[in-house]
């Protein structure tokens, strides 16, 4: 869902007693003037000349006119957010002002508001702002990537999150960009689900408690030779939080947390669970190195790592993967030809991985031995 077009806006865009303020080809010292508010214009007249020339060619202009929207007491610039401006310019008032939900609010109501902006806004909002665009289910279901902007916004609320899948699920509508979607609605299966509150609910604290307790360092330190794991100690109180989640929470969780969040829900016993967080759009090249190492997850998960090429690409990860003995040997031969002769040599002599591939390391050795 694309934003709408980027100001300034052509000339036939702008309402016709405007142009002569806000045209690109208006003389300087009358661009100049609006810029500083010294004309006879008001209310949502204004900004939209301010915003237009805020992105004028001259940077002088676009200074001062960027320095008088800035400045805009509420009284003008709040009514002006709520009136029919066009969706250019409430995009560009809506990244300008995006720390400011005073003037967020007029905007997220306002019905020129295009569903690109909206689904911006949805993203990065805070939690109050989230409530409020929550609320508009009708707009919602037109817009489902609002939806899915909402669901990956950590400020959303985990009751929230739960009422826009199942809203979802109950008129047909599939987030496709949640890609554990499906997994999530099945979560939340015959639960009764809460009706919207003025304050968050005792899960909606504990969720966003345990996403504050999570960081991106790594939260299992893997011993690549002998492929032993153990849990970093801050991170320990993590883990027991986790386990006293929901089905539900964990797959949001998996989506909108942190790596350490991530290396921990991997290795769920809920298969559904340990799914959302390897496919999570925000697992990295170095956490699945480490989950290719691990002993603790389960063959699923390491057939995954395994059939993903643009992980399999790093040689650490293709031999993490032949030493691990829970990898399919299917794929740990795939990956036999690519492993150099010191790790060929200790795979052949390797306790933990399966006959067939330590005979096939061995052989594969000795063809690559002189006269082999």
């Amino acid at each position: 869902m694309e934003r709408p077009p980027s100001l300034p806006l052509p000339l036939d865009a702008l309402p016709e007693a405007l142009r002569r303020f806000a045209s690109p080809e208006a003389p300087t010292p009358a661009k100049m003037m609006a810029a500083k508010g010294m004309v006879p214009v008001k209310g949502g007249d204004l900004v939209i000349v301010l915003a237009q020339l805020a992105a004028d060619a001259d940077a002088k202009v676009a200074e001062a006119a960027s320095g008088t929207l800035d400045g805009l007491p509420p009284a003008v610039l709040l009514p002006a957010c709520a009136a029919p401006l066009p969706a250019s310019v409430l995009d560009e008032l809506a990244e300008r002002f995006r720390q400011r939900d005073e003037v967020l609010e007029p905007i997220i109501q306002n019905p020129a508001l295009a569903d690109g902006t909206l689904a911006h806004i949805a993203r990065y909002c805070s939690e109050r702002m989230s409530e409020l665009i929550a609320v508009n289910q009708q707009r919602l279901l037109g817009a489902p990537d609002v939806i899915e902007a909402l669901y990956k916004n950590k400020h959303t609320r985990m009751s929230t999150a739960d009422r826009l899948i199942e809203l979802c699920a109950r008129h047909g509508v599939e987030l496709k960009g949640i890609p554990a979607f499906q997994a999530h609605v099945e979560a939340i299966s015959g639960q009764l689900i809460p009706e919207p509150t003025d304050e968050p609910l005792p899960t909606d604290t504990m969720f966003a408690e345990v996403l504050a307790e999570s960081s991106d360092e790594d939260a299992v330190d893997i011993d690549a030779v002998e492929g032993t794991e153990t849990l970093k100690e801050k991170f320990k109180p993590l883990s027991f939080r986790i386990r006293e989640m929901t089905s539900s929470e964990k797959i949001r969780l998996a989506l909108v947390g942190d790596a350490a969040a991530r290396s921990l829900l991997v290795r769920d016993p809920n298969k559904q669970v340990s799914y959302a967080a390897i496919s999570s759009p925000s697992m990295g090249d170095s956490e699945a190195a480490a989950i290719a190492h691990s002993k603790e997850v389960s063959e699923d998960i390491i057939r995954y790592v395994g059939n993903r090429k643009e992980w399999t690409r790093s040689y650490e990860v293709k031999r993490a993967l032949c030493f691990n003995p829970k990898c399919p040997i299917g794929i740990s031969l795939r990956f036999l030809g690519h492993l150099r002769p010191n790790d060929l040599k200790a795979l052949s002599r390797s306790r933990g991985v399966p006959n067939p591939l330590k005979t096939a390391a061995k052989q594969r050795l000795d063809k690559k031995a002189p006269g082999g």
